[in-house]
């Protein structure tokens, strides 16, 4: 994809629907008694990975464009797949399922991607293992996993080491087939779409600050979810309206549960003009308008405290780092060479051809703000995210900007540039 440089945009769009929570939605659907109903989910390579999986193991889904309808089986109806669980990219439907398959009856075995593939498992694997599953991974670390599974897991109390949501959502997934109470207690809160979803199809689910518990379930109950429109997509966007002059963005209907709206702080904190309207709650998720537009930014620290709340966008926010005056920090971001692609290395490697002064740490970035970019061509590492950093970056740098693989942004956006094309005209 080769992107120009554009003077300015106004407008108003909608970006797609939150993929963590499309994940989820389909997952429980799944497992509930009845006929659910998925409004507005996400069309994107991962969640086809989700859904694929489930059809492996024999449950109806009837796709068209604006929703999905779920036939559940309930929590044990479920079927052994007769063919390896292929997770393609998705690293969300991997560790989630895990827990799930490790309730079962049956062995499944998971593979994915040569990315997916070299992602670290064992973070879910060790709780799984202390719940009794039995599981075998390549170096005890990487898919393929063989999840051998005889129906019985017992509860335990699990301290993570990493704020994930997926540790936290693969253990209490499991706990729904485990006696007993299991609980979960995070270093710091991460997303908690899992929560308050399992809680709706009627999980018996406790919330305790940083520590979440779940009792075992003999059903769940089926839903009609509407799926609110994903801040991580929206974060490029929003982005975007900062640092391009003369512009204004509207972005409609975005989640901006707590857990998720990070990059509203700390965007507010660079002085970014933001503001947010229309706030209201949709299948119990907080959702509102975002609109932003031109702003003079400065630079800001970033740490560890935050980074469960905006972790995804840190490739988005080191651009707008770089269009701010002053040095900003970024710390505590190791999780993020374990990502789709090492993105530490790649923020730093790509935007520095580009002109940026961004020095690489073991855990983050620092950003020596403000810098001219220029285009060139630069490499998306086959992660989303990046190619599409790299895609805004290339709205504001002299000539032209040509993306390496621009078609991984399948993975979560697969209109990106359609609507990217349509706002710059």
């Amino acid at each position: 994809m080769k992107i120009n440089k554009v003077s300015k945009i106004i407008a108003t769009i909608k970006v797609p629907a939150d993929k963590s929570i499309t994940h989820r939605a389909i997952m429980l659907s799944c497992l509930s008694n009845g006929t659910s109903v998925i409004n507005n989910y996400l069309h994107s390579d991962d969640c086809k990975m989700t859904m694929n999986a489930f059809k492996l193991m024999g449950v109806e889904i009837l796709q068209t464009r604006n929703s999905l309808t779920i036939k559940g089986v309930g929590l044990n109806g479920l079927k052994k797949s007769q063919q390896n669980i292929y997770a393609g990219n998705s690293g969300t439907t991997t560790r989630l399922i895990s827990g799930i398959l490790s309730g079962q009856n049956f062995s499944s075995t998971i593979t994915g991607d040569d990315s997916l593939s070299k992602r670290p498992m064992k973070r879910v694997i060790e709780p799984l293992r202390l719940m009794e599953a039995d599981i075998i991974a390549k170096d005890d670390n990487f898919l393929p996993l063989t999840i051998n599974a005889n129906g019985s897991l017992k509860s335990i109390d699990y301290v993570s080491k990493v704020a994930s949501a997926q540790v936290k959502s693969c253990i209490l997934l499991a706990g729904l087939y485990a006696d007993g109470i299991t609980s979960i207690i995070e270093p710091e809160k991460s997303r908690d779409h899992s929560e308050r979803m399992m809680k709706a199809y009627g999980a018996d689910i406790v919330v305790d600050n940083l520590k979440v518990s779940i009792k075992k379930c003999d059903k769940l109950h089926s839903q009609e979810i509407n799926v609110p429109s994903d801040i991580s997509s929206a974060a490029f966007f929003i982005v975007a309206g900062l640092i391009l002059q003369n512009s204004k963005i509207k972005i409609l209907e975005v989640n901006i549960n707590p857990t998720r709206d990070g990059i509203i702080e700390v965007v507010k904190n660079m002085g970014a003009n933001i503001k947010i309207d229309n706030i209201k709650n949709i299948s119990g998720e907080e959702v509102a308008d975002i609109e932003v537009s031109s702003s003079c930014l400065n630079c800001i620290n970033i740490d560890e405290k935050i980074m469960p709340r905006l972790v995804d966008e840190i490739p988005i926010l080191t651009l707008c780092a770089t269009q701010a005056e002053g040095t900003t920090i970024i710390s505590g971001a190791k999780e993020l060479r374990v990502k789709e692609s090492d993105r530490l290395f790649a923020i730093a490697s790509q935007l520095n051809k580009m002109g940026a002064n961004i020095k690489e740490t073991e855990d983050g970035l620092i950003i020596h703000g403000k810098t001219k970019l220029k285009g060139c061509i630069v490499d998306s590492f086959k992660d989303h995210r990046i190619a599409m950093m790299l895609s805004i970056a290339g709205l504001i740098a002299e000539g032209a900007t040509e993306i390496i693989d621009s078609d991984c942004v399948n993975i979560s956006f697969s209109n990106f540039y359609e609507v990217l094309k349509e706002i710059c005209k």
